[in-house]
């Protein structure tokens, strides 16, 4: 409850936390909005391959012009002002920056910038949730080691999501289901970019088609995004992924306790300590009332009948038995909210959940019939979308993430619904994410071939 402070601090001392951002797409400039409004932080510098697009962004986000016009990076320390590039190399090397935030959204690119961030001597803040999925509990090894903290992002769900379980785990209760709502109906993981204005005619105004990029929203529609970000909080958590991965039960936020929570106990978990996504459509596609869809929450149990009975006393949206509760928060503000997790690195030393071993995958799934030749086209595609897999699971068969099924091509015919395995893939063994992917699996684990 003191970051604000502590950013007053830093301020009045003339030493503002300093970042650095790489990637300027829609999280890195709803972050962009609230930074220069934050006293105490300052944006050395925002890089972006596209530097036209990135000074647009920063001019939609409210940035007077003359605030991101610093000429060089010792213009932009002096100034308090902030230099736009497309070297995202020297923002990283410069000395004087603190904290990267690492917003591209792409595995291999984030893994390359959390690599040279934590060389560096910087904190890592990874929007790059697909980046974490692949390889986050090795990187967040190696920062450990280095002395610098390598941290999930505040106002993405799965920050969110972690603290939940924090908070719960801090006050003595037992965690039973964590994660949030999403739309889901069974047919949306074989959807593409092309189809996927079907589905998101039904419940998104979206005038514009131009303006959004089909294949990133697909991947929120087809259980891809939902796959990493569950991922994401069991490496971070301890909480495990169910051996099938998600089933997407529809539930409304008041019926958290009763549908999360194991079968015997009339849910619809595999087991508790588990993570699951609820759907805010039915499956005859009427909408569910009072959904979570853009939500996050907890479910925990009352492990004494004195607990239960204040569950019922202070409304916690008890299940029917009294014996399991649930909290939950109906949205998340995505890049607003990011400055929490840029402040915590660097000024309490600690991030908003990070990656603690290697317990969930999520594994490319074939969602047609795919034949040998075929390029496979990566997250939010025509080819592949990704399930949430156990670790173990996915070592064991040797399993490819779906962070790297992308611009490779097939060796075999996979089948509607198989989980595509390394040796199906023409994959080049020296690319730098490859490489890493494969440390992290030997690190954590895989079995000797």
């Amino acid at each position: 409850m003191n970051l604000h402070a502590k950013l007053l601090e830093r301020d009045a001392a003339g030493r503002p936390v300093t970042v650095g951002v790489i990637g300027a797409g829609k999280f890195g400039t709803m972050f962009l909005s609230q930074a220069r409004l934050t006293t105490g932080m300052h944006v050395v510098a925002v890089a972006d391959l596209d530097v036209t697009r990135a000074r647009h962004q920063l001019n939609s986000a409210g940035w007077p012009s003359d605030l991101y016009a610093a000429g060089s990076l010792d213009d932009a320390h002096k100034r308090r002002a902030t230099f736009v590039t497309d070297n995202a190399a020297a923002v990283i090397a410069d000395p004087r920056v603190e904290v990267i935030v690492e917003a591209t959204g792409v595995p291999g690119a984030g893994i390359h910038h959390c690599l040279k961030a934590i060389e560096n001597g910087k904190h890592i803040v990874m929007v790059n949730v697909e980046a974490d999925a692949v390889a986050g509990p090795l990187l967040a090894r190696c920062a450990k080691a280095a002395g610098v903290v390598y941290s999930l992002a505040w106002g993405d769900q799965p920050a969110l999501i972690c603290e939940h379980v924090d908070w719960a785990r801090a006050a003595g209760f037992t965690v039973i289901c964590a994660g949030k709502g999403t739309r889901y109906e069974p047919h949306y993981h074989q959807s593409n970019p092309d189809n996927v204005w079907d589905i998101l005619d039904k419940y998104l105004n979206i005038a514009d088609r131009k303006s959004i990029n089909p294949k990133m929203f697909n991947s929120f529609v087809d259980g891809t995004k939902s796959g990493i970000e569950m991922t994401a909080v069991c490496n971070a958590t301890g909480l495990l992924p169910q051996s099938d991965g998600l089933h997407f039960p529809p539930a409304t936020r008041f019926e958290l306790a009763d549908i999360c929570k194991p079968k015997g106990e009339g849910g619809t978990l595999e087991k508790a300590g588990v993570t699951e996504v609820t759907s805010s459509v039915y499956r005859d596609g009427k909408d569910v009332p009072h959904h979570l869809a853009l939500g996050t929450y907890v479910v925990i149990e009352g492990d004494t009948e004195y607990a239960r009975k204040c569950f019922k006393e202070y409304a916690m949206l008890p299940d029917k038995s009294g014996k399991y509760a649930a909290l939950y928060r109906p949205i998340h503000m995505i890049g607003l909210e990011l400055g929490i997790s840029v402040a915590s690195c660097a000024l309490r030393n600690e991030p908003t959940g990070a990656p603690t071993g290697f317990r969930s995958d999520v594994v490319a799934t074939a969602k047609r019939a795919l034949k040998a030749g075929e390029m496979l086209d990566g997250e939010g595609g025509f080819c592949v979308w990704g399930k949430q897999t156990p670790a173990d699971v996915s070592l064991k068969g040797e399993l490819l993430p779906l962070g790297l099924a992308h611009n490779v091509k097939l060796r075999n015919d996979i089948p509607e619904g198989g989980a595509l395995k390394w040796s199906d893939v023409a994959y080049d063994p020296n690319d730098a994410a490859v490489k890493v992917r494969r440390e992290m699996e030997t690190a954590f684990g895989r079995p000797n071939s």
